[in-house]
C-alpha cells in the first residue's frame, strides 16, 4: 500500500461554537457542521472525520454518512509511524493511528479506527464504523461487527466474532463470542448490559 500525503486541511467544522473564527493547529474553525453542504458546493471535496467515540459510535457515522451523500470523498489517514500489511485493505474514510499494526488479510471498512498503538492480527475482518481503541490488541481470525467499539488495552481471542454495536469495556479479554448490542466487560469479559 502506497503512502500519500495528505492535502492541506482547508477548515475544520465544530459543534462548539465559541471556536469558530479562531485557528486549531493554523487551521481555522469555520463553523459547524450546518456549514458542510455549502463547503460541499465549494472547491472542497474530501474530508475527515476528526471525531472519536467512547462506546458509541453512531455520531461519528453520522457525520461520515452526511459527507458521503454530499458527494465529498472521504480521506484514509494513515500515520508514518503505523505498519499496514501490503496485503491488508484499507476502506475510505479509515484511521490509522501511530503505532499501530494492521496485518496480513485483514480488511478494514470505511471509517474505521485504528487507534495509537492498537494491533489487528491477520485474516480479520472489522467492519464499518468501528473503533479500536489504544493499545487494544485483536488475534487472528476475528470479525468485529459494523458500529462496535473495542475498549482500551482490551484483548480479543482469535477467531471470535464481535457483534454490531457491541462495546467492549477497557482492558476486558474477550474468550468468547459476544453478540450485537451488548456491553461486555472483564476478564473473561462478559454481558453487563445493552449498548442502547
Amino acid at each position: 500500500m502506497a503512502e500519500a500525503a495528505l492535502p492541506p486541511a482547508r477548515g475544520i467544522l465544530d459543534a462548539n461554537s465559541q471556536l469558530w473564527g479562531q485557528s486549531l493547529l493554523g487551521i481555522p474553525v469555520r463553523g459547524g457542521d450546518d456549514l458542510l453542504p455549502e463547503l460541499a458546493k465549494s472547491t472542497i471535496d474530501r474530508f475527515v472525520v476528526g471525531v472519536g467515540s467512547v462506546g458509541n459510535t453512531s455520531r461519528r457515522q453520522v457525520m461520515y454518512e452526511k459527507a458521503r451523500q454530499l458527494g465529498l470523498d472521504a480521506l484514509v489517514v494513515i500515520h508514518p509511524r503505523s505498519w499496514i500489511a501490503r496485503s491488508a485493505e484499507i476502506g475510505p474514510g479509515s484511521q490509522i493511528l501511530a503505532g499501530a499494526l494492521v496485518n496480513t488479510r485483514c480488511r478494514i471498512g470505511a471509517n474505521v479506527i485504528v487507534n495509537t498503538g492498537a494491533i489487528v492480527e491477520h485474516d480479520c475482518v472489522i467492519e464499518d464504523h468501528v473503533h479500536i481503541s489504544t493499545g487494544a490488541c485483536i488475534a487472528g481470525d476475528v470479525r468485529v461487527g459494523r458500529g462496535a467499539h473495542i475498549g482500551i488495552g482490551s484483548s480479543v481471542r482469535q477467531g471470535i466474532t464481535i457483534g454490531s454495536n457491541a462495546v467492549i469495556g477497557a482492558g476486558a479479554a474477550v474468550v468468547s463470542n459476544i453478540g450485537a448490542d451488548v456491553v461486555a466487560l472483564g476478564v473473561p469479559a462478559r454481558e453487563s448490559g445493552r449498548n442502547e
